[in-house]
C-alpha cells in the first residue's frame, strides 16, 4: 500500500506543473467575463426584440378590419424573414463597416460568423461575438420594416410591399444606421440616439408617410370633410400586441447598453428598464386623461399608442433621465399621440394604426428630448432629424413611385371592398364570421 500510494503521489507531484502551467495559459473570468456577459446580453436582448415582430403582427391583426387580417399576419411574417436574408446578406457589413466617417461604405459583402468552438484567444474579448451583435442588430431593421406595414394597411399589393421591404431592409436602413451607429458623419457630429427613436422609428415613419401620400387614403375613410371610422376587428388583440411590444422594448433599450460585464453596465441596464417602463406608463396614462377630455369618452386605440409613443420617445435616451425625468417624456409622447392622429385625418393621410404619429412624430420629440438631458447638443440633434427624415423620405418616395409605375402598388377597387385577405390571399382568418 505504501509503494502504490506513493507511486500516485508522486504521478501527482509530476502532473502539478503541468497543471499549473494550463491554468496560468488559461483566460479568467475577469478577462473573458465582460465578452460572456455582452454575448449573454445581445442574445437575450434579442430574442426580447424578437418578441416584438409577434407583437406588430397582433396590434396590426386587430386594428384592421377582419377581411384584412390574414393579409397583415401574411406581410409580418414575411417581412420578418426578408429582413434577416437582406441583412446577412448585405445589410449588417454595410451599416458596420469598420474604419468609417463617411456618408456611405460601399461594403456589400455578406456576414460571417466565428468558426465553432472559437478558443478565447481567438476571440475579440473587448466586445461580444459577431453571432450576437448580427442577431440583436437584425431585430431593430425587422422593427422598422414593421412601421411601415401597419400604416399602409388594408389597401396595398403584397408583392410590391414586400419589394420595397428588400430595399428598406437591405439598403436604406444600413445606409443611414451607419451615419451614426457605424462610426460616421453623425457620430462624428455628435449626434445622439441611444437605441433609435430616429435610426430605427423615425425612419419606419418617414418611409411609411412617403407610402400613405402615394398610395392614398382608403376607399370610403374620408367624406365631405369629415374622417369615417374604420374601427379594428379585434381591440383584445391589439391590446395583446401593445403589452408585447412593451415588453419587448426592454429588449430594445436594455440590449442597447452593448455592454454587460462591469457592475456600471449592468445597473445601468436595470435603470434603462426602469426607465423604458415608466415613459411607456406615463404615455399611456397622458392618452387616457387626454382622450376623457377631448372626447368625454377614453380611447383605447388611443391608450395603446400613447403607450408605444411614450417607448418610441425615452428610446433616444432611456439611460440618463431620472424616473421622474423618463415620466414626462413618455408623457409628451402621449399627448403628440392624440394631437397628431387627427391632424393627419385632416391631411388625409390614412395611417391604420396610427404608427405616423407614434413612431415617425414621437421619435422626433424623443431625440430632440435628449438634449435636455445633456448627452447631446440641440444642433446635433436636430441635424440628425434632418438628416434621416430627407434622405429616407426622399428614397422612400422615389421607389414608391417607382413601384407604382412599374407593377401598381394599390389594388383594385373591388378587391380593397371585398378585403385583401380573399382577393390577394383567396383566405381568411375568421372563415366562420361575417365579413366586416
Amino acid at each position: 500500500m505504501k509503494l502504490t500510494k506513493s507511486l500516485v503521489v508522486g504521478a501527482g507531484l509530476t502532473a502539478l506543473p503541468t497543471l499549473a502551467l494550463a491554468q496560468d495559459a488559461a483566460p479568467g473570468f475577469d478577462e473573458i467575463g465582460p465578452y460572456i456577459m455582452t454575448t449573454l446580453l445581445f442574445l437575450v436582448g434579442g430574442f426580447l426584440v424578437f418578441w416584438m415582430a409577434a407583437g406588430f403582427a397582433m396590434l396590426e391583426a386587430g386594428l384592421v378590419r377582419s377581411k384584412n387580417v390574414a393579409m397583415q399576419l401574411t406581410k409580418n411574417i414575411a417581412l420578418f424573414s426578408i429582413a434577416a436574408i437582406m441583412y446577412w446578406l448585405v445589410g449588417f457589413n454595410l451599416m458596420y463597416p469598420g474604419e468609417f466617417n463617411g456618408y456611405f461604405a460601399p461594403n456589400f459583402v455578406p456576414t460571417v460568423l466565428e468558426p465553432v468552438g472559437l478558443a478565447a484567444a481567438d476571440a475579440s474579448l473587448d466586445y461580444a461575438s459577431v453571432a450576437s451583435d448580427f442577431f440583436f442588430q437584425l431585430m431593430f431593421v425587422a422593427a422598422t420594416a414593421s412601421i411601415v406595414s401597419g400604416a399602409l394597411a388594408e389597401r396595398i399589393k403584397l408583392w410590391p410591399f414586400l419589394i420595397f421591404v428588400v430595399v428598406l431592409t437591405g439598403i436604406l436602413y444600413p445606409i443611414t444606421g451607419s451615419w451614426k451607429w457605424g462610426g460616421g458623419w453623425l457620430d462624428t457630429l455628435g449626434f445622439s440616439d441611444f437605441a433609435g427613436s430616429t435610426i430605427v422609428h423615425s425612419v419606419g415613419g418617414w418611409a411609411a408617410l412617403a407610402g400613405a401620400i402615394v398610395l392614398g387614403p382608403r376607399i370610403g375613410k374620408y367624406k365631405d370633410g369629415r374622417t369615417v371610422p374604420m374601427p379594428g376587428s379585434n381591440l383584445a388583440l391589439a391590446t395583446l400586441g401593445t403589452f408585447i411590444l412593451w415588453l419587448g422594448w426592454f429588449g430594445f433599450n436594455g440590449g442597447s447598453q452593448l455592454a454587460a460585464g462591469t457592475v456600471g453596465d449592468i445597473t445601468d441596464v436595470g435603470r434603462i428598464f426602469a426607465n423604458t417602463n415608466m415613459a411607456a406608463a406615463a404615455g399611456a396614462v397622458t392618452a387616457l386623461i387626454l382622450t376623457q377630455i377631448l372626447y368625454r369618452k377614453p380611447d383605447l386605440t388611443m391608450v395603446l399608442n400613447g403607450a408605444l409613443a411614450g417607448l418610441v420617445s425615452i428610446t433616444a435616451e432611456p439611460l440618463a433621465p431620472s424616473l421622474f425625468g423618463a415620466l414626462l417624456v413618455g408623457a409628451v409622447g402621449g399627448v403628440i399621440v392624440v394631437f397628431t392622429v387627427p391632424l393627419l385625418d385632416k391631411l388625409k393621410i390614412d395611417d391604420v394604426v396610427g404608427a405616423i404619429p407614434v413612431h415617425l412624430f414621437a421619435g422626433i420629440w424623443g431625440t430632440i428630448a435628449v438634449a435636455f438631458s445633456g448627452s447631446a447638443t440641440i444642433g446635433a440633434q436636430i441635424t440628425g432629424i434632418i438628416a434621416y427624415g430627407v434622405f429616407t423620405f426622399v428614397a422612400s418616395l422615389i421607389l414608391w413611385f417607382i413601384l407604382k409605375a412599374v407593377m401598381g402598388i394599390r389594388v383594385s377597387e373591388e378587391a380593397e371592398i371585398t378585403g385583401l385577405d380573399m382577393s390577394e390571399l383567396g383566405m381568411e382568418a375568421y372563415p366562420d364570421f361575417s365579413k366586416g
